[in-house]
């Protein structure tokens, strides 16, 4: 049996042992770069690996590349140019803006007949006629004639079957609760005190005085407050920063101040009082004391916190005013126009559709992460309540 083995190796040809160890070291060279291949993919579904090159991916962005610190002196001083003709740039915007608020004043005027009739019709200061009313729906182009009849005649006779209400009832404070930046501002005490909002109107500042606008509520006669009319006015300013001016993006509200509601006695729901018990130290007698705190309140919106001269805020003060100068823009800019498709909703649909084209990729792939977080054993919600001792610290 030896023999017959050494005589195969003998017969094996010289050039073809060199050609099968060629091909054994490739062979090793494809099994090692697959080896390598299989590793990536491995390291690359690691969610720590992917969060540990996501953060360093993170901090080059935006990171100078030196290059500006290398350029010889004299292209630094042409930098310092252009730097010098964007300031200039600036103001010219600034001076854009200004003449945008000019043409927003002019076409406020224009707008106002309108919204006016539109007051009237909410507080059934006026009817408007039948030509007025008739609104043709999509919907109402499949319609027979017969059918068109029929829905009248039962429209009618509910009609009938019911009070006629005067004006549109509830209409403010429909849009106020249609609306998510407003109704989380709303308290079920405030409720009726709406009912009796019967306009909402913007004024402009008048022309050569500083950028502004004022929001005007219109009430009619209640039994909460003397007033009218509640206002908020908002200050604006349109020109760069001296310290900052790169930093201009258009006007920017400055400061906002409220008005004083007087409230009747007993009626002011910004205000509630709570009975507080307190043990004498020595006697150990127990007494009872009456105090008088703030209360959660949409009419708190009249009561901004102040901006003191120095501009300087503390953290819970510049959140209610981001919050506050971003609704006042909101009522400013989308609800008074379009008051009506808030109350009946388009616009609030309108909105919606918006926001889906723009994050509906974002939201599917939000969605198939939590989806594969609830289907792995090891996964803890992030709303999970944390541990005993780490509620005390």
């Amino acid at each position: 049996m030896a023999d017959i083995d050494n005589k195969d190796q003998a017969e094996v040809d010289p050039a073809d042992m060199e050609d099968v160890e060629e091909v054994e070291e490739d062979e090793t060279g494809e099994d090692e770069n697959s080896k390598a291949r299989q590793l990536t993919v491995q390291m690359m579904q690691n969610p720590q690996i992917l969060a540990a090159l996501q953060e360093r991916l993170d901090g080059l962005n935006g990171s100078p590349s030196g290059y500006i610190e290398s350029l010889p002196k004299v292209v630094k001083r042409r930098i310092n140019a252009l730097k010098n003709l964007q300031v200039k740039c600036a103001h010219i915007e600034a001076k854009f803006y200004e003449e945008v608020h000019e043409l927003e004043r002019k076409y406020a005027a224009l707008y106002q007949p309108f919204f006016d009739v539109r007051s009237n019709i909410v507080k059934a200061a006026y009817e408007p006629t039948d030509e007025e009313c008739e609104w043709k729906a999509d919907e109402d182009e499949e319609l027979t004639d017969e059918m068109k009849e029929k829905a009248k005649l039962e429209e009618e006779k509910k009609d009938e079957e019911k009070e006629d209400p005067k004006g549109i009832p509830e209409f403010w404070l429909t849009v106020f609760k249609n609306v998510d930046l407003l109704s989380d501002m709303l308290q079920e005490h405030d409720e009726p005190i709406l009912k009796h909002l019967q306009d909402i109107k913007v004024k402009f500042s008048d022309p050569g005085q500083p950028m502004s606008f004022t929001l005007e509520f219109h009430f009619e006669p209640n039994d909460f407050f003397s007033n009218t009319v509640l206002t908020k006015t908002y200050k604006m300013r349109s020109e760069p920063d001296e310290s900052d001016p790169f930093s201009f993006d258009g006007p920017e509200i400055m400061c906002c101040t409220g008005c004083t509601i007087e409230w009747t006695k007993g009626k002011n729901v910004t205000l509630k009082t709570i009975k507080k018990k307190q043990k004498h130290k020595g006697r150990g007698t127990v007494r009872t004391v009456t105090k008088t705190v703030p209360n959660d309140s949409f009419f708190n919106f009249f009561t901004p916190p102040e901006v003191p001269e120095n501009g300087e805020l503390d953290e819970d003060s510049e959140a209610v005013l981001a919050a506050d100068f971003e609704i006042g823009h909101f009522i400013r800019e989308r609800i008074v126009p379009r008051a009506v498709l808030y109350f009946t909703g388009e616009a609030i649909e309108d909105d919606d559709d918006d926001y889906d084209e723009e994050g509906e990729e974002a939201d599917d792939e939000e969605g198939e992460e939590e989806a594969d977080e609830e289907n792995d054993p090891d996964y803890v919600p992030k709303d999970a309540a944390p541990p005993a001792e780490c509620k005390q610290q």
